[in-house]
């Protein structure tokens, strides 16, 4: 695929996006999104509270002395792991920049039009599948109600 190929379908893709994106169906999907949000940081605070419930449970003595700095432990255990978290982001985003910094180097490009093209030689192709089913949903409803469906045809056709 030469580069203006693949610029065209890129437009033509973000003008599909932009024609099919009404405000109504814009609407819907930053509930959803809003919903899945809130689902995933209640889920998150809450194995955290149990987290912090069972090494409560566990040593009670231990976990009131990791609280507060004492003269046996001249540092908390909150300030620890604050301290911990700030090196290992740290680290991570040092080693995944200097990872990405060293491949763009070596693949000599100039620019992410550059670095896709080389990138798109270099992999091998993978050979596109057509679907089984439905691809495009309006909302979580329509795919859950999709896949209840598709559930009850399975079991009506392994009960025949």
């Amino acid at each position: 695929m030469e580069a203006g190929e693949a610029s065209t379908r890129i437009e033509e893709d973000a003008a599909n996006d932009a024609s099919a994106a009404t405000p109504r169906a814009r609407k819907i999907r930053i509930r959803e999104s809003l919903f899945m949000a809130t689902v995933a940081s209640f889920s998150i605070l809450g194995g955290f509270g149990m987290t912090i419930a069972m090494a409560k449970k566990k040593d009670p003595s231990m976990f009131t002395k990791g609280l507060f700095p004492t003269h046996e432990l001249p540092e908390s255990g909150g300030n620890l792991a604050l301290r911990a978290l700030g090196w290992g982001t740290f680290y991570a985003v040092a080693g995944v920049g200097s990872f990405c910094f060293v491949v763009w180097k070596l693949m000599g490009v100039n620019n992410l039009g550059e670095f896709r093209q080389k990138m798109g030689h270099a992999l091998p192709k993978l050979p596109k599948k057509e679907s089984q089913g439905r691809q495009e949903f309006e909302s979580i409803r329509d795919l859950l109600q999709y896949i209840i469906d598709e559930d009850e045809k399975k079991k009506s056709s392994k009960g025949s």
